[in-house]
């Protein structure tokens, strides 16, 4: 894996398209001068997870006695899971969460930025090939600056889109996001075999 298919990965994973209409829901009770610095904070405080994540989650794994096959599978699994939420999204299953006054940290920087798909994308490519954090880190800090600069433009992105294209954009993403899982899931099954 290069360092861009990498960082499309990440940037196809943490969704600031799809993530645009709950921003915008998170923060309709904000002022709309706070809404800027509050974006801004929350991606810092979700890069800041995922860069301790890159760096620590393979020791977390080994004292877990979780094996790299079992995390190829278990990632693929579930991207899968969000990637056909994004496809075919319920009322029941949306990730949307109500949030009273500001938010801190939940629910922008987790789930919606650092969230579940993230952190085990990123621990399936570092367990892959661990002696290349450093690119890791370059691939995730690019796909994070694309997101972030969606995200703080969220507003302007969702009125210039409208309600429906960021939908097909999201769908699209979704489609993108199952191939890469079952993608994932090929390749577990085929290292946990052989």
């Amino acid at each position: 894996m290069t360092i861009v298919s990498a960082a499309v990965l990440l940037f196809l994973v943490m969704d600031p398209l799809g993530n645009i209409p709950f921003f915008i829901s998170a923060l309709r009770n904000v002022e709309p001068a706070r809404r800027t610095r509050i974006v801004l904070r929350e991606l810092l405080i979700a890069l800041a997870i995922l860069v301790v994540f890159l760096f620590l989650g393979r020791n977390l794994l080994n004292v877990l006695g979780i094996s790299e096959p079992a995390l190829t599978l278990s990632g693929g699994v579930i991207l899968f899971l969000i990637s056909v939420r994004m496809i075919f999204p319920t009322p029941e299953s949306s990730m949307r969460e109500e949030t009273p006054g500001e938010p801190f940290v939940v629910p922008l920087a987790i789930p919606y930025v650092a969230g579940p798909s993230a952190l085990a994308t990123l621990l399936v490519i570092t367990s892959r090939e661990p002696d290349r954090l450093l690119e890791w880190l370059a691939a995730l800090v690019g796909a994070w600056a694309v997101s972030s600069v969606i995200l703080l433009t969220a507003g302007r992105l969702s009125r210039w889109l409208g309600q429906k294209g960021v939908i097909a954009l999201e769908r699209l993403m979704g489609m993108i996001l199952v191939a890469i899982a079952i993608q994932m899931l090929l390749t577990g099954i085929k290292a946990a075999l052989g």
